[in-house]
C-alpha cells in the first residue's frame, strides 16, 4: 500500500511534472517575477473557468478576504455576520479592520451557515454576511442572497475551500461558488483543491466599479505608479505561482472528480455504521442525500472529507489513528467564540449548540486526488474497528 498522507502533493505533482516544470522555467527565463505575463494569463483563464468578469490575484486567501472588505468600504463598528465553525482567518480580518464580528451557529448536517440564525442576527448595524463554503460544500447561496437583498447587505463568499464547486439555483441555472455574492475570496494554499507551491489567493467579482477599487487596494492603492488614490496593501500573486496554478487549473475538474470518487468509496464503507454520520449535501432539492454526494450539481468538492462520530468515540479514534500512523485532522477543535482573541460577552452558549457539539464529533480523513481503493479500505476498516 502506498504511504498514507492527508494530502499527497508529491503524487499529484509527478503526474503533471513536465507541464509544471516547463511553466516555471519559462517564468525564470523571462525574469518577470512580479506581475508578469504569467499572472495576466492565469487571471484571464481563471475568469473564464469561473464565469466571472473580474479575478484580482493577491498574495493569500486571508488577504483576499481583507481586501474584499476594504474594497466594499466597510467602516469601523459595522457588523459582519459569519459562522462560529470555521478557520480563524474568516473572523480575523473582520477584527483587523475594526469591524464588529457577529458569530452564529451552523447547520448540523452541512456545517454551513444556519439561515434562521442568520436572520435573527441582523441588526441596523449589520453591513455584510460572510458565508463560508466549509470543507468544499457550497452554502445555501440563493437564500442568503435573498436575505441580503431584503436588508441591503453585502455578501462576501469565503471560497477558500470550495473552488470548482457549482451551485444550482431553483430555476436550474448554475454558478461557480465564489461568484454569486458581491465578492468572493479564495486561497491557493498548497493543500487547497487548486493549490500553489507557496502562498496565493484571488478575489472574484462581477462588479466593474468594485473590481477597479480592489485592483488599487492590492497594489498600495496605486493605479498609476507613485499615485496613491486609495488606502492599499501590498498583496501580489507572484508569477511563478501563477504559472503553476495556470497548469493546475486545467486539471481542476479532474481533481474534483477524483475527490468525489474517493468520497463515494468512503461513504459506501462508512454508511454501514449507525455510529458514523457521513457528509451530507443539502444545498438544494436536487441533491441526493442517500449517496451523500450530489451528482447533479457538484455542490461539494471535498476539500475535506469530514465525518461525525456519534457514540462518543471520536477521541478514541484519534488516538487509534495516531498509533496506526493514519493521517487525520480535527477541524476545528475550539469554536471561534471560545477562542481567547474573539471572546465577547455578547455571546450566549445556548446560541452555539451545534458548533459546541461538532467540535466533539468531527474528524477529517485523508482526502486528495491520489487516494486509491486500497488506502480507503484500510482507513475505513480501522475506523470501524474502533467505532463499530
Amino acid at each position: 500500500m502506498n504511504k498514507l498522507q492527508m494530502v499527497d502533493l508529491k503524487g499529484q505533482y509527478e503526474k503533471i511534472k513536465d507541464e509544471v516544470d516547463k511553466s516555471i522555467i519559462e517564468v525564470v527565463n523571462s525574469t518577470a517575477y512580479i506581475n508578469g505575463p504569467a499572472v495576466k494569463q492565469f487571471q484571464e483563464n481563471l475568469e473564464n473557468y469561473m464565469g466571472v468578469k473580474h479575478v484580482i490575484p493577491c498574495a493569500n486567501g486571508t488577504d483576499a478576504l481583507q481586501i474584499s472588505m476594504m474594497g466594499l468600504g466597510l467602516k469601523p463598528g459595522d457588523e459582519v455576520i459569519t459562522v462560529d465553525f470555521t478557520f480563524a482567518a474568516t473572523v480575523e480580518v473582520i477584527a483587523l479592520l475594526n469591524l464588529t464580528p457577529v458569530l452564529i451557529d451552523v447547520d448540523k448536517d452541512t456545517f454551513n451557515i444556519d439561515l434562521e440564525k442568520l436572520k435573527k442576527a441582523i441588526t441596523p448595524k449589520t453591513k455584510a454576511i460572510v458565508p463560508v463554503h466549509l470543507f468544499g460544500h457550497v452554502a445555501q447561496m440563493e437564500e442568503i442572497m435573498e436575505i441580503a437583498k431584503a436588508h441591503n447587505l453585502f455578501v462576501i463568499e469565503d471560497n477558500a475551500q470550495a473552488i470548482g464547486a457549482n451551485y444550482t439555483f431553483k430555476n436550474g441555472t448554475q454558478q461557480k461558488a465564489g461568484t454569486i455574492g458581491d465578492v468572493g475570496a479564495t486561497s491557493f494554499f498548497p493543500s487547497k483543491n487548486l493549490g500553489a507551491y507557496g502562498d496565493g489567493g484571488a478575489i472574484f467579482t462581477n462588479n466593474d466599479e468594485l473590481a477597479h477599487t480592489l485592483r488599487g487596494v492590492v497594489n498600495h492603492g496605486m493605479y498609476e505608479r507613485y499615485h496613491h488614490d486609495v488606502v492599499g496593501v501590498n498583496s501580489r500573486l507572484d508569477s511563478i505561482q501563477a504559472a503553476i496554478l495556470d497548469i493546475k487549473l486545467k486539471h481542476l475538474d479532474n481533481f474534483s472528480s477524483n475527490r468525489q470518487n474517493a468520497a463515494r468509496q468512503y461513504n459506501e464503507a462508512l454508511s454501514k455504521s449507525e455510529h458514523i454520520e457521513i457528509p451530507k449535501t443539502e444545498t438544494h432539492k436536487a441533491c441526493d442525500n442517500s449517496k451523500g454526494i450530489c451528482d447533479t450539481c457538484d455542490c461539494h468538492v471535498f476539500h475535506q472529507y469530514t465525518i461525525k462520530i456519534k457514540n462518543g468515540k471520536r477521541d478514541e479514534l484519534v488516538n487509534h489513528f495516531k498509533e496506526k500512523n493514519i493521517p487525520h485532522g480535527v477541524y476545528y477543535p475550539i469554536p471561534l467564540h471560545l477562542q481567547k482573541a474573539y471572546k465577547d460577552e455578547r455571546y450566549d452558549e445556548k446560541e452555539f449548540t451545534i458548533t459546541n457539539k461538532l467540535v466533539d464529533e468531527v474528524i477529517s480523513l485523508p482526502m486528495h486526488t491520489e487516494l486509491d481503493k486500497e488506502q480507503i479500505d484500510y482507513i475505513t476498516s480501522e475506523i470501524l474497528k474502533v467505532v463499530g
